[in-house]
């Protein structure tokens, strides 16, 4: 088989995958594993297939007209280089990984085949979104991941806190969308085509009209999708859903998309120098912001979704300095160590019965219940805390090598301050982001007080899957900046030796402070008993799914959850930790802003629809009714009353004939 015949059957195996799964899981429940599995995995040698095939050299490609528009033609196109090689090899093997996952972790789920069919859709519109030579078939798979993470984020649809997460995803997403889809518009508009190698071409002519307009349109999308400040508040929420889902649309899906898409098209983002700023400030406070939400977090997966939102601002930054090489490598990175720790976090749930940190700090032996799960999360923090050799070291440092390069003006693809802006702040979140990496492995692992619970061995599908992530987590970024710098645009990836001493020092900085607070507060968390712990006023909405194990698997019983008094997050964070727990109340604000107006205007329309339009509605209707009433009143059937009536008829048209006459 061609390349292009390989990289077309890549994302439909899923799709088949998906429609046989939806269409057998209840007539056939003994297909559905297999239907689940196999395809991915199927899918996974093709990508890895086609990656070799391609090399890292010249962009395979193969197009042919989808439909006839009269205007712009939309082409069924691919366009596959390097970049878009390595991330489809990252999507199908973190998808094969989930799937397999899943087949122990939701094994009693009445809905599980539903839920199969659900990931292999969303892996096929991500592998669409990846090989996609042109911008309306992305968006296709674009828009296709939105609903498949409606669904598996509410797929326990019976609690309040899932169905208000899968609302708020779908809806966060789609209000940057909407601009998305103008400024695709826009370009195609300039370019004369959808084509992207098309567009790269008017860029690189000088052909783009409005630069400015067309990249912050795009970057709105984007902020939704991989959910960059402001549209950043729908990742946290969306851990009501599965963990093994949590783990394949922070890893490989959905969030990543918004990155690969701005490093396909980055000259069009680069034609602007106010674009690439604002790109930068975007990452930087989202990195910063997300850090120290983090740091207060009780949940232990909102934990992880805040670091995906902060790992991802990284990402950002490293696009808004002009190097798309790192942010692909830190994109893959990424993808093995966070999947890992979503993978991880789901086994120790599992054992704990539940997410709560302050829970977990106060039970002990947890970690020898799980030591699959506590060993591979190590590596996976040690990695997330990027400290070598472990593979975030080494991406991490390629961003910020990158915007030092900038900000110290050897490169003209990006503005200086850019790459200042870029660089303070991944310094600051590489400090932040071992402090939370730290405090969790404290508090899940090192927790004193009452046995944990023993719920049995976790099924092998779960812990074998662990052991295989865990690989690339510990040995993918030494491999890569070695052995790939041909696949990122020839740069070189090595480490620089400023940036390195500066962010490491600063991850040894912040675990060394998380671990004295958590060395002082630890006796306070031994003196106070679990069943003394208050209930969080506000609830946990991350409780929904250590709530819907806990139907078939016992846990604690009647614990009241509630966050942590002695955690050494309060101590860092002081005054500042109530508002970095609440997301420094940006809910509220949109809610002050929007949906308050919003619902006002409703309320409005609502009353004028009521009041006004039904009182003409109801006056229309009424008339005739009276109309009806008196000639019904005259029809009495009576013979003497019509001619009663006709002969005073007579007398008044004589009258009035006579008045008439008079008066002439």
């Amino acid at each position: 088989m061609t390349t292009t015949t390989l990289a077309v059957l890549l994302p439909l195996l899923p799709f088949l995958a998906a429609v046989a799964g939806l269409l057998l899981g209840r007539t056939a429940p003994g297909f559905v594993r297999p239907l689940a599995v196999l395809p991915t995995l199927a899918a996974l040698a093709l990508a890895i297939a086609v990656a070799v095939d391609q090399g890292g050299g010249r962009a395979v490609q193969g197009h042919t007209e989808l439909t006839p528009t009269g205007s712009v033609p939309i082409e069924l196109a691919l366009y596959i280089d390097g970049f878009a090689a390595l991330v489809a090899v990252l999507v199908a093997f973190v998808a094969t990984c989930v799937q397999i996952y899943s087949t122990g972790y939701l094994r009693d789920d009445p809905r599980y085949p539903s839920y199969a069919a659900l990931v292999s859709l969303f892996t096929s519109a991500m592998l669409l979104v990846v090989y996609s030579g042109d911008l309306i078939v992305l968006l296709v798979g674009w828009e296709v991941m939105g609903i498949c993470s409606y669904f598996l984020v509410g797929h326990y649809w019976e609690t309040p806190e899932a169905r208000a997460a899968s609302l708020k995803a779908f809806l966060v997403t789609k209000l940057g969308d909407v601009p998305f889809l103008i400024g695709l518009f826009a370009l195609a508009t300039d370019a004369g085509s959808f084509r992207i190698t098309t567009v790269l071409a008017t860029v690189a002519n000088g052909g783009l009209h409005h630069p400015a307009l067309v990249g912050l349109l795009l970057l709105c999308g984007v902020a939704g999708k991989s959910a960059q400040f402001p549209l950043h508040t729908w990742l946290p929420d969306a851990m009501a859903g599965p963990t093994p889902v949590s783990a394949l649309i922070h890893a490989a899906t959905m969030v990543a998309a918004g990155v690969y898409f701005v490093a396909r098209l980055l000259p069009v983002f680069e034609a602007c120098a106010a674009v690439m700023v604002v790109l930068a400030a975007m990452g930087a406070v989202t990195m910063v912001g997300s850090g120290l939400a983090a740091l207060a977090q009780d949940d232990i997966k909102r934990v992880l979704a805040y670091s995906t939102i902060g790992q991802l601002g990284y990402m950002t930054g490293a696009l808004a300095v002009g190097d798309r090489g790192a942010a692909v490598f830190h994109l893959l990175s990424h993808g093995a160590f966070k999947a890992l720790l979503f993978l991880a976090a789901g086994v120790v749930i599992h054992a704990a019965g539940t997410n709560s940190l302050a829970v977990m700090s106060r039970t002990s032996g947890l970690r020898d219940r799980v030591p699959d799960a506590y060993w591979t999360m190590t590596v996976a923090l040690l990695a997330l805390a990027a400290i070598p050799p472990f593979s975030g070291f080494f991406s991490k440092e390629s961003v910020l090598g990158a915007a030092e390069h900038v900000a110290t003006g050897h490169t003209e693809h990006a503005p200086g301050a850019a790459g200042w802006i870029v660089l303070v702040a991944g310094l600051v979140t590489a400090l932040l982001t071992a402090a939370y990496a730290t405090r969790l492995w404290l508090l899940a692992f090192r927790g004193r007080g009452i046995e944990a619970p023993d719920h049995g061995r976790q099924p092998l599908s779960m812990t074998v899957v662990l052991w295989v992530l865990a690989v690339p987590s510990l040995a993918f970024g030494g491999l890569a900046y070695r052995s790939l710098p041909g696949w990122f645009d020839g740069r070189a990836l090595a480490p620089t030796l400023t940036t390195s001493i500066l962010g490491t020092g600063l991850a040894l900085v912040g675990g060394l402070v998380t671990y004295g607070a958590w060395q002082r507060t630890s006796a306070l968390a031994a003196r106070t008993p679990l069943g003394a712990v208050a209930a969080h006023p506000e609830g946990d909405a991350g409780l929904v799914e250590a709530e819907a194990i806990a139907a078939h698997e016992p846990a604690f019983g009647d614990v009241a959850y509630a966050p942590d008094p002695a955690d050494p997050g309060r101590l860092l964070l002081g005054p500042l930790h109530r508002h970095a727990a609440e997301g420094f109340h940006l809910d509220a604000v949109y809610d002050a802003l929007f949906v308050r107006p919003v619902l006002a205007a409703a309320s409005l329309v609502q009353f004028l629809d009521r009041e006004v339009v039904d009182t003409y509605v109801r006056g229309a209707g009424a008339l005739p009714r009276l109309l009806g009433a008196a000639v019904r009143r005259a029809q009495t059937g009576n013979v003497q009353t019509y001619v009663s009536a006709l002969l005073a008829g007579t007398v008044v048209l004589a009258v009035a004939v006579l008045l008439v006459a008079t008066g002439a």
